[in-house]
């Protein structure tokens, strides 16, 4: 599970010091791939600037409050996801999507924060409190847990069972479905479900932390976690990397499933972000070169 990194907190520490410079270049680095996340959730451009626009002001004005708990990118993206659904209660638009669009099983009509609910009777505000910080662990010690599983499987190059779980978990769709969808048969898939969460429960227990007997709701608690993670998401970087094909077979074949089949909104908007700075760059390169090099072409005589 990725936090902030030592370059990512120098970079808030002059943020929080209130250095211009450093919140322009911080709003150049995110605005790009943040809008084409919004894009493809909102129909109009216009909806989608002003959510990026709310992302930012969310996040300059819960600077303080930030934990560093996670990287920058992961929390902006919460930040803004929150902001489109928040957009689709005032607008009841509606999604277009791939595979993690078709089967999104997240809680938009329900809570603008895949967190903030806890379950139980009511009681006093002590109770409360020490639920609040009960809950804060689990959700801690389960993060811990499936970013170990993912670390595990990436590690030893075992895509096909990442590939699947993320399908389960990540995304949430039926067994059958996820059968068709990776072409193996359905025990394959429960194998592989039964297994992941075993490891899950194993890990969460040598925490001595309780999270509950096996049920809907524990695998749903994995599903919020994963997407406010995103365990699997490749970085930016490997994300450039298959763009321009220098990843190793595996690799290139997995990100290409991760951004194609199963869809994530997430780095398909990273992708085209560097789809675009590629094409930009490009055609800076063409400029420069046209520049450099057109006085020396032979004139016609």
């Amino acid at each position: 599970m990725d936090k902030v990194s030592q370059p990512e907190q120098y970079f808030l520490d002059r943020i929080r010091q209130g250095d211009q410079q450093a919140w322009s270049d911080f709003v150049g680095r995110y605005r790009g791939r943040l809008l084409r996340f919004a894009r493809a959730k909102l129909p109009q451009r216009a909806d989608a600037e002003d959510v990026v626009q709310e992302a930012f002001i969310g996040f300059v004005r819960g600077l303080d409050r930030f934990r560093g708990e996670c990287d920058l990118e992961t929390y902006l993206f919460g930040l803004i996801r929150r902001k489109i659904i928040d957009s689709y209660r005032r607008r009841d638009a509606r999604r277009v999507c791939l595979i993690q669009d078709a089967y999104d099983t997240s809680t938009e009509e329900n809570s603008s924060d895949v967190f903030e609910q806890v379950a139980g009777p009511a009681q006093t505000a002590s109770w409360y409190a020490r639920a609040d910080e009960q809950y804060d662990l689990q959700k801690t010690v389960l993060a811990e847990a499936v970013g170990d599983l993912v670390d595990g499987f990436k590690r030893a190059l075992r895509f096909r069972d990442l590939q699947i779980i993320e399908l389960l978990f990540y995304c949430q769709i039926p067994n059958k479905r996820v059968a068709q969808t990776m072409n193996v048969d359905e025990k394959t898939v429960a194998l592989v479900k039964h297994r992941s969460l075993k490891h899950v429960r194993s890990y969460v227990e040598r925490k001595k932390v309780a999270v509950g007997p096996s049920s809907e709701a524990f695998e749903n608690l994995l599903t919020d976690i994963w997407e406010y993670h995103r365990f699997s998401c490749p970085k930016r970087s490997t994300i450039g990397g298959f763009l321009l094909q220098t990843l190793e077979e595996p690799w290139q074949r997995y990100v290409d499933f991760h951004l194609n089949i199963l869809g994530c909104r997430f780095c398909r908007a990273n992708l085209e972000d560097l789809q675009s700075e590629t094409a930009e760059h490009s055609q800076q390169l063409q400029a420069r070169i046209m520049e450099s090099t057109v006085g020396f072409l032979h004139r016609p005589l």
